[in-house]
């Protein structure tokens, strides 16, 4: 695996522990911007907004530059709004600054990931995907309770300070490590956003949101569930949402490793298994050793699903930053469905009612997978990804980028050592 899928993990890493610091400080960010903690909510919101609605737009405005250049334009728009946070003195500011940081990620992960489709074989994409959305999985396991953490010692401030330095590590690495590239061949944004009309890639894109919005609608009120069904103390909380967490890490992982020959299989399979999973978290909610172990498996084939959405998404489209970003703003599609439906249900029929919800989302979200599955989509999906390969030149591309890495690697002895799976 080349060494700067690594380093595009780490920015992803960033960009989502500020995605989440919010969550782990509403009290303390209240008390300082003068607001109450249903405003800082809607800062969580706000971030979310802006990653599904701006992120393409932003895409757009940067595809053209070579990939390592476009990642560290993005890596200055989200130092500039994560330090306008750390140096907001009312809502208001904290409000752009939010949106700023949220447009930013969003189409730093669509580039991200369209560089792993670049710097990989066709056979190991799925598995790069993995690696560089580690960086998700742990940003909740590891980036969400430090900034928390620091929030507490230093001050809500200094939690987006230590993002800000890590993000400054992050594009440091990213021009060290990632190697340079002409921006990818395509026909122009019309050529790119022409795949758009494909019923296929609309299916893809749906299955992406019902996932993440089953797995969300749970996930967003874990907390009190575990305390005001399960009988947890609020303290005994944070280490089940590290264990949840960990299985994530786990989880991405394994599938990583499938989803390339396996692409639609997993999907299915992981959304039976999260549909099993949330039914059976709800109807023993009540129990405590059961229902830690439902919601560690959510935490096994929920949001882990990421490589196989991605490669299905890919192979339906192409790997190009636009399909990359627009599909991650329907993965924030789902948050914002399974979050907020998640609130209703529970203000409506009870703290049981997310987890139920979650079910039927996830076996929705089947229904999409098992036409194509039982009519070898994988296959056509796979074939149609070749075919419009060569019609835009990607093999061409493919070729230079292999020219740009050689020459580069006699430049560079840091590239030249990169180590390859």
């Amino acid at each position: 695996m080349p060494r700067a899928v690594y380093v595009l993990a780490l920015g992803i890493f960033a960009m989502v522990t500020s995605e989440f610091a919010v969550a782990g400080l509403m009290p303390q960010m209240a008390a300082g911007l003068h607001a109450t903690v249903p405003q800082i909510g809607y800062l969580i919101t706000a971030f979310a907004a802006a990653m599904a609605a701006g992120g393409p737009l932003l895409t757009v405005a940067v595809m053209k530059l070579p990939p390592r250049t476009a990642l560290l334009v993005l890596f200055a728009v989200f130092l500039a709004g994560n330090v306008l946070a750390a140096t907001a003195t009312g809502y208001g500011t904290m409000l752009v600054a939010r949106i700023v940081t949220g447009v930013a990620s969003q189409a730093f992960f669509g580039v991200a990931l369209s560089l792993c489709a670049r710097l990989t074989r066709p056979e190991i994409r799925g598995r790069a995907v993995a690696v560089a959305m580690n960086g998700l999985m742990l940003g909740t396991l590891l980036g969400l309770p430090l900034s928390t953490l620091i929030g507490e010692r230093l001050g809500w401030r200094a939690a987006f300070w230590a993002v800000s330095v890590l993000a400054v590590a992050a594009a440091a690495a990213t021009l060290a490590g990632v190697p340079r590239l002409d921006p990818a061949p395509s026909g122009g944004l019309r050529a790119e956003a022409g795949v758009f009309a494909r019923p296929r890639l609309w299916r893809a894109l749906a299955t992406s949101t019902l996932v993440i919005g089953a797995t969300f609608s749970a996930f967003s009120y874990f907390n009190p569930i575990l305390t005001g069904l399960t009988g947890f103390s609020a303290g005994a909380v944070p280490l089940l949402l590290i264990a949840y967490g960990a299985a994530t890490v786990v989880g991405n992982t394994v599938v990583g490793r499938l989803a390339d020959r396996y692409t639609l299989p997993v999907l299915a399979v992981g959304l039976l298994l999260n549909a099993l999973f949330l039914a059976g978290f709800a109807v023993l909610a009540g129990a405590p050793v059961p229902a830690v172990a439902c919601m560690l498996g959510v935490g096994l084939v929920g949001v882990t699903m990421n490589p196989a959405m991605v490669t299905r998404v890919q192979r339906a489209g192409n790997a190009g930053p636009l399909v990359n970003t627009v599909h991650s703003s329907f993965i924030t599609l789902g948050v914002i469905i399974g979050s907020s439906v998640g609130a209703v249900a529970i203000d409506t029929w009870g703290l049981r009612a997310p987890l139920w919800l979650g079910a039927a989302l996830a076996a929705t979200g089947l229904l999409t997978v098992l036409p194509e599955l039982r009519g070898g989509g994988a296959a056509e999906g796979a074939a149609q990804g070749v075919t419009q390969g060569a019609a835009q030149g990607v093999t061409q591309g493919a070729a230079q980028d292999a020219a740009q890495e050689a020459a580069q690697d006699v430049r560079n002895p840091l590239t030249s050592a990169l180590p390859t799976d």
